[in-house]
């Protein structure tokens, strides 16, 4: 991805978390100044049924869709702009009732490509993945997972909380070192779902998915992957060396 783009719109599924995650993780490294933040407000299954529901997500125009959503007029101007590459980052949430892995599918095969459609990076179960680590680095991370369980009983979240190292989110992953760190575990951890040879610097979206898939239909259970933080080496892999 080249770095001298004009301006890059990074679309993420709710207005806090998300937001503050992606701010912070821009702001880290030093590469916020071309990038715009906006919240979808909803989560991904909103977006299948208002892009895929007619069987052409092509003739769709995504911006246009986020314009229609947003009641600020001062925020419309956004998706007014052109921009170089559209990033959309969202919560698998398996949970949720309209959850389907055909969908997920459907849509993961779709946003492949920044430039054009837009590129899906999906976390595993939500984004709250990227702060389920108890230590930095984190032996354990490699293994963990959530069950549907514990996921259909709005457990997860809390669990989160209670495991995190610093069981205060402002206070974890503060610096780029601690984001390196982070960033490199949820690689190598990607890596190891999918049992792939590293020959890219990252591993495959789709087949993460299949994986997640397999697992949640076979053992009940996702493994905690945050994928939205690949985007930063795909931006410039020489940040986090």
């Amino acid at each position: 991805m080249d770095e001298k783009v004009p301006k890059i719109l990074m679309i993420v599924e709710g207005a806090k978390t998300d937001v503050k995650l992606m701010t912070h993780l821009l702001n880290v490294y030093g590469i916020s100044q071309n990038h715009e933040i906006v919240s979808y407000n909803t989560n991904i299954y909103t977006l299948y049924r208002e892009m895929f529901a007619d069987g052409d997500p092509g003739s769709m125009d995504i911006l246009q869709i986020l314009k229609a959503r947003e009641n600020d007029p001062n925020k419309k101007k956004i998706f007014d702009e052109i921009y170089s590459d559209i990033l959309l980052i969202f919560d698998l949430d398996p949970q949720d009732p309209d959850y389907s892995a055909t969908k997920i599918l459907e849509m993961q095969e779709y946003f492949t490509e920044s430039s054009d459609m837009g590129k899906m990076y999906l976390n595993y179960p939500m984004v709250e993945a990227f702060y389920h680590m108890e230590s930095i680095p984190d032996d354990n991370y490699p293994r963990r997972f959530a069950t549907l369980e514990e996921l259909k009983e709005g457990k997860y979240k809390s669990r989160v909380n209670k495991e995190n190292r610093n069981h205060d989110y402002n206070k974890f992953a503060v610096n780029r070192e601690e984001c390196n760190i982070v960033i490199k575990q949820n690689i190598e951890k990607g890596f190891l779902l999918i049992d792939d040879i590293k020959e890219s610097m990252l591993p495959d979206l789709h087949k993460i998915l299949v994986k997640q898939i397999d697992s949640m239909e076979t053992l009940k259970k996702v493994f905690v992957l945050c994928s939205c933080v690949y985007y930063i080496v795909e931006y410039n892999y020489k940040l986090i060396e």
